[in-house]
């Protein structure tokens, strides 16, 4: 990770310099993944409560 590479994902997420005092690199790069994750319609099937238990 490099700084031109984690300061637009700050942006992207809407974090200011201030609030990076709070945060670890590696929660800015988890926050960003899990942002990307947010509008995929893969998932054909969502388990219950009985597949787990299975599981």
């Amino acid at each position: 990770m490099t700084t031109p590479l984690f300061l637009p994902r700050c942006v992207q997420l809407g974090i200011s310099i201030r609030d990076l005092d709070l945060l670890t690199i590696g929660l800015v790069n988890d926050m960003f993944i899990e942002s990307r994750n947010d509008d995929y319609n893969g998932y054909s099937e969502i388990g219950t409560q009985s597949d787990m238990d299975a599981f």
